[in-house]
């Protein structure tokens, strides 16, 4: 029996962009929440939480992308040419938000509100463009002869945007739980009170989307509550529940780690119910990741290159962590 290459890379591109959403996912979040702090020593202190390590989490999205192209090259072109313009606006956010991180400290005072508004557009942008991203993979591609046929606005649907407005919510949780972590003081305080509002919400909009999504695709309805599906995949609403639980438990006892590691936890389970909603397309509804890959050949090739770099990224992940832990204080510069 061969090794199931195409799968091997499906499940490369998967934790790619699962390790994307988790690690990168806190960052965005600290510029989606500028706007609710005003002073400029709590702006700095949020900043720099972040500062050693967020160019670094945006690797997992090079990798996810790069892999996208090389293993599933049907897949990249339809994506490409179905969200050419979000995926353009993201980048465009992304770099918005990476040269305010860089200008801000090095820029006069009377200049740094410029780059907090540039900060925090990047984050909001970035975000809600990936939540559209997501909803609109998930509604899936019109698709002949291998080719989209779609118009270049379809991703401006109803599903779609209500994912991008739920992937601020979850971006925003993580960013908070990020924050109870870091710091102390008021403005752990003050990421305590938004914890609850942001875990009831962010319930609702994964309790909103594992209804909407069955409803408008018969197919899902089927992948989960068909039997024995539907034990198979219990797990999954029960940890999202029991994160939530966690988030709302810490809030009121006022925990450290708890609050972050819940709203990954919680963040993670809801990511993963929309990959079980999709298995195993690649090109929802109907093209399959085997359907999609690149010859045996390539795909070998490439991945003699990912067992080589992936522990390299994972090893430099830890370390980067590992040298920045602890709680920031005010006395710390930017990194």
């Amino acid at each position: 029996m061969g090794i199931d290459l195409p799968l091997i890379w499906f499940l490369i591109i998967i934790f790619s962009t699962m390790m994307y959403i988790v690690m990168d996912g806190f960052d965005l979040g600290i510029g989606i929440l500028y706007p609710m702090v005003k002073g400029q020593a709590d702006r700095d202190l949020m900043m720099n939480s972040v500062a050693p390590v967020w160019d670094g989490n945006e690797t997992w999205l090079v990798l996810g992308g790069a892999g996208l192209f090389g293993a599933f090259p049907l897949a990249y072109a339809v994506i490409l040419d179905a969200l050419a313009i979000p995926l353009t606006l993201m980048l465009l956010g992304l770099i918005f938000r990476g040269v305010a991180f860089e200008f801000r400290f090095k820029s006069a005072p009377k200049h740094q509100p410029i780059w907090d508004k540039a900060f925090i557009a990047g984050s909001i942008i970035a975000t809600f463009i990936q939540g559209v991203v997501v909803g609109a993979v998930i509604e899936g591609f019109p698709v002949e002869n291998r080719t989209y046929i779609g118009g270049s606005f379809d991703w401006l649907s109803p599903f779609p945007l209500f994912c991008g407005f739920g992937l601020l919510i979850a971006y925003g949780l993580l960013g908070c739980g990020w924050l109870v972590m870091k710091t102390e003081g008021h403005l752990q305080k003050k990421m305590l009170r938004l914890l609850r509002p942001l875990t009831l919400l962010m319930l609702v909009i994964i309790t909103i989307v594992s209804v909407w999504t069955p409803l408008s695709q018969p197919a899902i309805a089927d992948r989960w509550f068909s039997l024995p599906n539907l034990f198979f995949f219990l797990p999954v609403p029960l940890l999202v529940l029991w994160s939530g639980w966690k988030l709302l438990v810490a809030n009121q006892n006022g925990g450290h780690y708890t609050p972050f590691l819940a709203a990954l936890l919680l963040v993670f389970m809801g990511f993963s119910g929309l990959g079980i909603s999709i298995w195993p397309n690649i090109i929802p509804p109907f093209i399959s990741y085997e359907e999609a890959a690149s010859p045996p050949e390539s795909l070998g090739f490439m991945l003699v290159g990912a067992l080589f770099i992936i522990p390299i990224i994972l090893t430099y992940t830890y370390w980067s962590y590992y040298v920045f832990r602890g709680k920031i204080t005010h006395e710390q510069g930017y990194h």
